[in-house]
């Protein structure tokens, strides 16, 4: 027997009758419409294949097949019951047809010809090509998302594709390894449904991109789709859609665990709106001297390759760009600061990657060997506290000094870290001096072999804190110390090079990067060599990179289910339903497939704020803005079509630190401000050039109303002045 044909009116009916002939207990008589409309839906999209019910489904099921093969984790004992009956109009459609030629027969079959065009023509943006990002592209092209002439489907992720994600990120194969996520992602989809329209970048989202990503970019867009793993990212990018108005689709996934969240405009709260707590940090006196776990020392190392490469290089090019830089210094922090502009760029500036060698050579005897002998002069081995207890017990691990030995090779790893931390030590400095660097071993063990080590002579008097009290006693004193005297810090900023003799001369800081192999050697090396100083297991690069970018693996099941549980979120969101729907037909989704857990709960209503306008309430949301679609007005118009148009005086109006006009400023400025339209103020005031590509400005204000002078709280203004 045949499933019945999509829209015959005939044959759906009696599968209707059949069903309430098995139904002796009257079931569905509790509620008949309802029933109804359910089975009719049930027979007429019965030959139906739709891809994110298929992946969400199967995101299940496998991890139950895994489970049974493995014997890890808790299978499901019972039924399992899933619908995303909110995707589905109030009856059957007419036009559902299927035409026998159509790759969307199916689509059409439950949701009708109207909405399987408009996912042809949608333009999305996919932020992410990695484990969500891939499953997502996939589902797309399979839906035919964007494979109109209309649509357009705007992909970007930085990244290049590495061996260990072709286990989890399914587009990718041994071919791809190095080239780009978003390019081999697109590839993929393409050759899955050959009509998809894809433009791939290679960028990061962010303020330093909106010249790629700016208005006109969003100004097309239908919506965004995040597939991230940092909550950075998400907050700028949910910034961003607050402003244009766009529905957001979020997700991640945490090992077996996932989740999903729909953002639609007035309707729910957006991404920033509530925050996860702070996780927990460790301590800063066990990140400095008595480190316990890998983690620490993987910690340690990243503080210590942003303190080297990146912080010492910007410090520096802010002296040199910055005539007040030295006024600009926190006063607590003055003297270590200029103390690392000198050693930066007098003491230990190289010439010559020679140079950078023997730096990299100095600075192993230094953390590895010398701290530890100091440490262990102020706390010997067989220290006892004042209670009787031995120092060096619990958590606290008696560490040992490292002997350099360029052949030295550790066991757990399997790696050379005193060699590595010299090669990626050495390369990362050149290249914050611009200059050329090298890997080859014959060149370092001869560079090394001349190198002048001095002999360690351990210090009297140095204060360290053993455990966490002491060291917040110690940044206390610090603090209201100030420093070093006034006299000291003017004497080392006098004996540095003036910046007009180093004109043109700038340093390159290095953010670190997981993805980057030579960032990730360093780090490594570095956290190993710690570790070996304080008897803790090693790990190698993979397992560093993992732990030092808080990364748990994605699992193919997980990222299945979730991305389905998006795109039935975004069935809704172009219109499926044929209806306007009401909050609770959206759904966030939270699972464990672990345990194994699954809820799906309605979105959070956007918090309100209450405002008087014209003696009328207006309770307006983030989602809110006083819109602004003049022309670039004066400053002067500006300030009219608020008095005129709601009746307030306006006191004050800034954008971004900036404030371009307030009661209490000089008089003769206003008004020659005033005059100015609202791009040139900006320009004038900020001293930058607008990009041609932007055409909307964000002002802030503060006004009273005029009759009753109290204070308005206002959303932001969205002025478009091109």
């Amino acid at each position: 027997m045949a499933y019945p044909q999509p829209g015959d009116v005939m044959t759906v009916n009696e599968v209707w009758e059949l069903a309430k002939s098995l139904d002796p207990e009257k079931i569905l008589e509790n509620n008949p419409a309802a029933a109804e409309r359910i089975v009719l839906h049930l027979a007429s999209g019965s030959r139906s294949v739709l891809s994110p019910m298929c992946a969400t489904l199967g995101g299940i099921v496998g991890q139950e097949v895994l489970k049974a093969c493995s014997g890890k984790f808790t299978p499901i004992n019972g039924f399992f019951y899933f619908d995303a009956d909110e995707c589905l109009p109030e009856a059957p459609l007419a036009d559902v047809a299927p035409t026998g030629t159509s790759r969307y027969d199916s689509t059409i079959a439950v949701f009708g010809k109207e909405a399987q065009q408009k996912l042809l023509d949608l333009n999305y943006f996919l932020v992410g090509a990695g484990a969500i990002g891939c499953e997502m592209l996939k589902n797309w092209a399979l839906m035919g998302v964007a494979c109109g002439e209309k649509g357009k489907i705007h992909i970007t992720d930085m990244d290049r594709i590495e061996r260990s994600n072709l286990s989890r990120q399914f587009l990718f194969r041994n071919k791809d390894i190095n080239e780009f996520k978003s390019a081999a992602g697109a590839r993929a989809a393409h050759e899955m449904n050959p009509n998809i329209n894809i433009v791939h970048y290679q960028e990061k989202v962010g303020a330093d991109t909106e010249d790629i990503f700016g208005d006109d970019f969003y100004d097309k867009l239908d919506g965004v789709c995040t597939a991230l793993d940092n909550v950075e990212a998400r907050l700028y990018v949910d910034q961003r859609v607050l402003f244009y108005h766009l529905p957001m689709l979020e997700s991640g996934t945490l090992g077996t665990k996932g989740n999903t969240q729909v953002v639609i405009p007035h309707v729910t709260e957006n991404y920033g709106a509530t925050r996860d707590p702070p996780e927990k940090s460790i301590p800063v006196c066990t990140l400095k001297n008595f480190p316990n776990q890998i983690q620490h020392t993987l910690q340690w190392a990243r503080d210590y390759f942003e303190g080297e490469f990146k912080q010492s290089g910007e410090d520096v090019n802010s002296y040199l760009s910055d005539p007040d830089y030295a006024e600009s210094v926190q006063q607590n922090s003055r003297f270590e600061t200029v103390m690392a502009i000198r050693k930066t760029l007098v003491d230990e500036r190289p010439v010559s990657f020679e140079d950078c060698v023997v730096w990299a050579r100095l600075k192993f005897e230094k953390i590895f060997n010398n701290q530890i002998r100091q440490l262990l002069h102020n706390f010997p081995e067989d220290q006892v506290t004042t209670s009787g207890t031995k120092f060096w017990s619990g958590s606290k691990r008696c560490p040992k000094a490292l002997v350099f030995d360029l052949n030295d090779k550790c066991e757990d790893a399997q790696m050379r870290n005193h060699f590595d931390f010299i090669v990626a030590a050495a390369n990362l400095r050149a290249h914050m001096f611009g200059i050329k660097g090298r890997t080859d071993e014959e060149y370092f063990v001869e560079v090394l072999q001349n190198v002048i080590v001095p002999d360690f002579a351990a210090k009297e008097g140095v204060k360290i804190a053993a455990n966490e009290a002491e060291a917040k006693e110690s940044e206390n004193a610090a603090s209201s110390a100030g420093g070093m005297e006034e006299s000291e810090v003017d004497q080392i900023l006098s004996s540095l090079p003036k910046p007009g003799e180093l004109a043109g001369f700038k340093l390159n800081p290095i953010e670190f990067d997981k993805d980057m192999d030579d960032h990730m050697l360093f780090v490594t090396a570095c956290s190993n060599l710690r570790a070996l100083n304080y008897s803790i297991p090693t790990a190698d690069t993979h397992r560093s990179r993992a732990i030092a970018g808080r990364i748990i693996p994605a699992i193919a099941t997980t990222t299945a289910l979730v991305t389905g549980l998006i795109c039935l979120e975004l069935y809704k969101i172009i219109g499926t339903p044929q209806k306007e729907l009401k909050i609770d037909a959206y759904k966030n989704g939270f699972v464990n497939l672990a345990i194994p857990f699954m809820t799906l709960s309605e979105p959070t209503p956007p918090a309100t704020t209450k405002a008087v306008v014209k003696g009328k309430e207006w309770d307006w949301t983030a989602w809110d803005s006083l819109d602004m679609n003049m022309g670039d007005i004066t400053l002067q118009e500006f300030i009219q079509y608020f008095e005129t148009e709601y009746n307030l005086d306006v006191s004050m109006i800034s954008h971004g630190v900036s404030i371009l006009f307030s009661f209490f400023a000089n008089k003769k400025k206003l008004a020659e401000r005033k005059k100015m339209k609202m791009s040139e103020v900006c320009a004038s005031v900020t001293k930058k050039e607008l990009p041609s590509n932007q055409l909307f400005l964000i002002f802030e204000i503060i006004a009273n109303d005029l009759d009753t002078d109290e204070e308005v709280e206002l959303p932001y203004v969205k002025f478009r002045f091109r």
